[in-house]
């Protein structure tokens, strides 16, 4: 195991440990300021979906919500991984149906619903899943309104040299503060281009979004947008028995949170949650192996989220069915052992 990765998580059965995860996680504020770590803040990976919001960024700070009179809850959608819902999908139809692209413009293939009941729902009523189930639709749908927008082809919208992907790369890294060359570049797994850039960057990019004072005046609105819309509409960013939704609904609209595939979490708190003037958090946190069942993400933001203060004992207590500890139940409901998180941040002096 690289040491950039550390313990982070245990399943523990009949008082041994029986499985572990390795991760590594960050806390920076607005400014740039580390304020806590675990395991190495610099380990460069791929933010996957946590990337939306800020891959929605130039789009909107162009004007693409006001041009296309998008309601909040369509701006979140477009900064989400949704569920797949029917909700959902009526949402992404109706940004379709106003920006004048079809269902079939989308590039992002075909995905089943990400909630089982919706997927099985959809067998039951015999419906094939189609390209507005994917979870990013909504993203993609987005740039298909930017390219539009710009008067550029849509039919390669996914390309890494097509304006809007260039566009939204420069924005991209200058949230992050880094040059372009600093940031890797590979393919999504719904084809559009995903970032990598080291966990500290990831951070600051969420902390800047929450915090955008410092930033020029487009942007900082246009952050602020984002943020506003999916803090009001939490269920489009995900749904409603999900870690992202729940967190920002608990959370007293002061907290954005947006996971990414393969163990990527990144969370945002807005200026004045640890105080009056408090500046705004990013949070990124990494799970090594890819936290597949994602039992370890919800359990590790919390664990995070109550270290640095950033969630009171009430609202730890409405999140408890994502941890920090849990219950390992057999198929016959005893109690086995427990899932935990096992890190203990290191604060800056």
């Amino acid at each position: 195991m690289s040491p950039d990765y550390q313990p982070v998580f245990e399943v523990t059965r009949g008082g041994i440990v029986e499985s572990m995860h390795y991760g590594a996680a960050v806390v920076v504020d607005s400014s740039g300021r580390v304020l806590s770590w675990y395991g190495d803040p610099q380990i460069v990976t791929f933010m996957r979906s946590s990337a939306k919001p800020l891959q929605a960024l130039p789009f909107i700070e162009a004007g693409g919500d006001q041009y296309f009179h998008l309601t909040s809850r369509e701006l979140a959608i477009i900064c989400g991984s949704h569920d797949g819902s029917d909700k959902h999908v009526s949402v992404i139809q109706g940004i379709q149906s106003r920006v004048g692209v079809k269902e079939d413009d989308l590039l992002c293939g075909i995905q089943p619903p990400l909630d089982e009941i919706v997927a099985d729902q959809l067998k039951i009523r015999g419906e094939t899943p189609t390209s507005n189930r994917h979870n990013c639709s909504g993203k993609h749908t987005a740039m298909l309104a930017y390219a539009s927008m710009l008067g550029q082809p849509i039919g390669n919208y996914v390309d890494f040299d097509h304006p809007i992907q260039q566009n939204i790369l420069s924005a991209f890294a200058e949230m992050c503060d880094l040059p372009l060359s600093r940031v890797v570049v590979g393919r999504d797994g719904c084809s559009v281009p995903a970032f990598a850039v080291p966990l500290y960057n990831a951070a600051l990019s969420y902390a800047r979004l929450s915090d955008p004072h410092g930033l020029p005046s487009d942007r900082a609105a246009a952050c602020r947008r984002i943020t506003a819309a999916m803090l009001t509409n939490p269920e489009m960013v995900a749904g409603p028995k999900r870690f992202d939704t729940r967190l920002m609904q608990v959370g007293s609209k002061r907290i954005i949170s947006k996971g990414g595939a393969e163990g990527f979490l990144a969370i945002g708190i807005l200026p004045g949650a640890m105080g009056v003037d408090s500046p705004g958090i990013g949070i990124a946190l990494k799970v090594s192996d890819g936290d597949q069942k994602n039992r370890v993400r919800p359990a590790l933001a919390l664990e995070i989220l109550k270290q640095t203060n950033l969630l009171s004992d009430k609202e730890l207590e409405a999140l408890a069915e994502f941890g920090p500890i849990l219950q390992v139940k057999n198929w016959r409901k005893f109690v086995v052992g427990e899932s935990r998180p096992v890190c203990a941040l290191q604060k800056a002096g």
